[in-house]
């Protein structure tokens, strides 16, 4: 998934999420929650090392710019 990919269903998410915190304030909390927790949850799943390869792969730019 490229970045700019990402960057848009965050934001799509995003701008749907403050719509509902207005209309349905307890939806709207739930999905920027699980906006925010969903992609912290699968890099901290990762092992040391698959952590250190991704890293060092953003280093070199070959994923994720």
């Amino acid at each position: 998934m490229t970045p700019r990919v990402r960057y848009g269903i965050f934001g799509i998410v995003g701008v749907i999420g403050l719509i509902l915190l207005f209309t349905h304030p307890l939806i709207g909390i739930v999905l920027i929650a699980a906006a925010i927790a969903i992609p912290v949850v699968a890099y901290r799943a990762l092992s040391p090392g698959q952590r250190r390869r991704l890293r060092e792969n953003r280093k070199r730019r070959q994923i994720g710019g």
